[in-house]
């Protein structure tokens, strides 16, 4: 008991305000009914059950929302810490579709340390009062309601995390009824996915139909991420499945949230994910019109995924040394596995594929080449440092079994500096050869760093991401290059409580070039990114502009057309920040002084560009001080 008052003493947290809508605070001081589920076996299950314990727990999950499944490993080791002091938790399922057999099955695949029981017509739900998933309501002893809100303050919105979890509500309302204290806060906002109540009215028919309008889009721009065994935390291969998520597909298409392009206007770009006004009507107006079905005849063949090397046997396979263990709950990790070539002569990169050893958490990937030995340097350090000093759960503030293997964990960059790049990876791209004559440079003996970005789902998850390289077999006449334009005035810092901090800088093409692709790159505090190009003598283009950053979201983005860019022509690469203490993003609360620098809470502003061009150095030729090497003005 002693060490559960240090708990409580460590979880305590300021009632600030969270959100900016209060809290339900319904049913709170009530006395809950005798609730009844079924289990699988078919046997009866009762709330009143459960009379001598300290607190009861029914937490409403989902198993179809992502922001639920997040939280299914952090109840479990709630329940395995908080259970020896009489804390019992039950889960409730809020989905028609789930069979009691699915819910088993799903208890069994999550690992859970607690049953969890279907909520029939939302009995409980009415009961509580509950609003979405997960949303979780405490109970004392005699069965009154002295808390009802979110587990945590992981999420800042739906599928959108703060940087660090600072506020425990679940942990601290269980120290403080478990030792006799009084309910600091008893209620927060909880953040999910919506129970829905209402009757999902389909129409017979209508001028947009599933079959014939909705299923080919679902093909085009959904299917490859959300399918079984892909990253997307629900299916899409179904009209019932479409069907389940109408609002969502509505929703988050018309913010163009989904899928995931970044870039709002601009050039164009291979492996746009982008739908057409065209396609946004369409989805909206089945959404909000009964969501017809149609006729079966109308539906597209199905969509086949290819399988195994998609451009054929590579030259050379590099893949980690062992499997990498991610846990089930947690931040994103970004982990860097250093892979070296072994080659005994430099060689060029015509193409590159890259196939992820569980599609379900790699987010995305970047790859990056080092000549100078940096990443083994930073890869040993880092195992010798998790083997001493293992990684700190931020649910439980304990040691975690979980994120380890090879390689080594750097958030926001590779923790050196690269002697190139060369692809990156994220769901949709496909694998294609450069343009003729154009190959990647890979140096005798160097290593390929591969950045994987790990997107939790739940559940303990291994993965050995492979990256196929293919050697270029005719002769290169235009080595791959890069440079990058910089904004200058993260060398002064972002002053703490600027929300919308300017930064911008130039780079002036000192000879003619080809420009192939480019990747900006930003931290957790930027907000929005675009580049301009303005040749000599002529006006200003957009090249890209990325209104709603995302750090989540880096990519390599490569032109559909190779752009001619003139000696003397202007980059110029304008970003925003937000270092106020409304961005839940910021690593500070309260706000710093951000400067330039590689760790998470520093900042950078770049737009890495790629191409070729005569000459015979490996950077594109790019100076900030322009053709005449003096000093030019914005």
């Amino acid at each position: 008991m002693r060490k559960l008052v240090c708990l409580l003493a460590l979880l305590a947290f300021s009632s600030a305000a969270y959100s900016q809508t209060e809290p339900s605070r319904a049913k709170l001081g009530e006395k809950m009914p005798n609730l009844t589920f079924k289990d699988d076996k078919g046997k009866t299950h009762r709330l009143y059950e459960l009379e001598n314990k300290k607190a009861i727990v029914l937490a409403f999950l989902s198993f179809e929302c992502p922001v639920s499944n997040s939280y299914m490993a952090p109840l479990s080791e709630i329940q395995n810490e908080f259970g020896k002091f009489g804390v019992t938790i039950w889960g409730l399922t809020t989905s028609e579709d789930d069979t009691l057999a699915d819910i088993a099955k799903s208890v069994k695949r999550f690992e859970l340390a607690f049953p969890v029981f279907k909520d029939e017509r939302l009995k409980a739900a009415d009961a509580l009062k509950a609003e979405f998933t997960p949303e979780v309501f405490v109970l004392d002893g005699s069965f009154t309601l002295k808390y009802r809100g979110r587990i945590d303050n992981m999420y800042s919105e739906r599928l959108k995390k703060h940087a660090q979890v600072t506020e425990h509500n679940l942990r601290q309302t269980l120290a403080e009824l478990v030792t006799g204290r009084p309910v600091t806060v008893s209620a927060t906002r909880a953040v999910g996915c919506k129970i829905y109540r209402e009757e999902k009215q389909v129409a017979q028919g209508g001028k947009v139909t599933y079959h014939r309008d909705v299923a080919p889009i679902m093909q085009k721009h959904c299917q490859e991420c959300h399918r079984p065994g892909e990253v997307g935390p629900f299916s899409l291969m179904t009209y019932k499945q479409a069907v389940n998520w109408a609002q969502d597909i509505k929703v988050y298409t018309q913010r163009r949230e989904m899928p995931p392009w970044k870039v709002a206007e601009g050039m164009p770009f291979h492996n746009e994910r982008r739908l057409t006004d065209k396609e946004l009507k369409t989805l909206a107006d089945w959404a909000d019109n009964g969501t017809p079905a149609g006729e079966s005849s109308d539906a597209p063949p199905a969509r086949v995924f290819p399988k195994g090397w998609q451009l054929g046997t590579p030259d050379l396979v590099l893949v980690p040394e062992d499997d990498f263990l991610l846990g089930p709950s947690g931040r994103d990790v970004f982990r860097c596995f250093v892979m070296p070539t072994k080659l005994t002569e430099d060689k060029y990169i015509a193409a590159i594929e890259l196939r992820p050893g569980n599609p379900q958490i790699v987010h995305h990937l970047l790859l990056f080449i080092d000549t100078a030995g940096a990443a083994r340097k930073l890869e040993k350090d880092a195992q010798e440092n998790e083997k001493n000093n293992p990684v700190i759960d931020e649910h439980t503030k304990l040691p975690s079994k979980y994120d380890r293997g090879p390689g080594y964990t750097r958030a926001m960059g590779v923790g050196f500096l690269p002697r190139g790049g060369l692809m990156g990876w994220a769901p949709g791209i496909q694998p294609r050869y450069m343009p003729e004559g154009v190959g990647f440079l890979l140096p005798e003996n160097s290593d390929v760093v591969m950045q994987v970005h790990y997107h939790r789902n739940g559940r303990a998850e291994r993965d050995k991401t492979q990256i196929g390289l293919y050697f270029a077999k005719k002769k290169i006449e235009h080595p791959y290059q890069a440079s990058a334009v910089t904004g200058l005035q993260l060398f002064l810092g972002i002053p703490p409580g600027e929300a919308n901090f300017k930064v911008d800088g130039n780079s002036w093409a000192t000879q003619d070039f080809t420009l192939l692709s480019m990747m900006p790159h930003m931290h957790l505090l930027g907000k929005d990114i675009k580049l301009t190009m303005t040749p000599p003598g002529g006006k200003e283009q957009l090249i890209f502009n990325i209104k709603a950053w995302d750090y989540n979201w880096q990519e390599m983005y490569f032109l559909k057309e190779p752009m001619q860019v003139k000696a003397g022509t202007k980059f110029h690469v304008e970003a925003h920040y937000d270092n106020s203490d409304k961005n839940p993003l910021n690593p500070f609360n309260p706000p710093r002084r951000v400067t330039l620098g590689e760790q998470t809470t520093n900042e950078m502003c770049f737009v890495f560009l790629g191409g070729y061009s005569n000459s015979s150095s490996r950077a594109l030729p790019m100076s900030p001080l322009g053709p005449g090497g003096k000093k030019k003005a914005n």
